[in-house]
């Protein structure tokens, strides 16, 4: 039976453009690295180029309020960035986008995008050197986008903030140690933890 061209297209349609019954590969930079939501399977240690993880994004409600934003983690442009890259089955492929943009997109401060990673396990995925993901890259044009941010600023608003899913720093040390469980060394993050529990309270 055809599809029914009447019905409303997905909203991942209109971000990006995925091969019909074609598996799908995900990139995790935060909470989708230990917290995907979504079936896999397969998943390897991967890099983005070109891009890295940082506190670039106000959060208004989960980490902050709008009065006292807080901090959470975008892909911001320069440098590069280890993850987790996770394969998706061709069948689970349309649920996995809905969820992801339920979960990712709600006030789209995120730009998807189907860009190269490095795998960096010797996995055995299209010969074992990169693929082609999507990732969730930070929209600089946002509202919500944090632009040109100094340490110290991002230190006092992740150690003064609060929003429904509890302090700010917590978020912080849960991506901390949930990178060092996974292998992942993140000099800065760890560095940036540091210097948050050093504040008096």
């Amino acid at each position: 039976m055809a599809p029914d061209s009447s019905l409303p297209h997905p909203a991942w349609t209109h971000d990006i453009a995925v091969e019909p019954g074609a598996d799908l590969w995900v990139f995790g930079y935060g909470s989708l690295m230990w917290n995907p939501g979504f079936p896999f399977v397969e998943r390897h240690a991967a890099t983005l180029p070109g891009y890295h993880r940082s506190f670039c994004v106000a959060s208004h409600r989960y980490r902050g309020t709008p009065e006292r934003p807080g901090l959470v983690l975008g892909l911001d442009r320069g440098g590069s960035c280890r993850g987790i890259v996770f394969r998706v089955v061709a069948a689970d492929v349309p649920a996995t986008l809905d969820y992801l943009w339920e979960r990712e997109m709600d006030n789209r401060v995120y730009l998807p995008r189907m860009l190269r990673v490095r795998l960096r396990d010797g996995g055995a995925a299209e010969g074992g050197e990169s693929v082609s993901a999507c990732c969730f890259i930070v929209d600089r044009s946002h509202p919500q986008y944090c632009r040109g941010l100094d340490e110290a600023s991002v230190v006092c608003r992740i150690a003064d903030c609060c929003g429904q899913r509890g302090p700010n720093i917590d978020y912080l040390a849960n991506t901390v140690e949930h990178l060092k469980e996974l292998g992942i060394c993140d000099a800065w993050l760890s560095k940036l933890y540091d210097r948050v529990r050093g504040i008096p309270g």
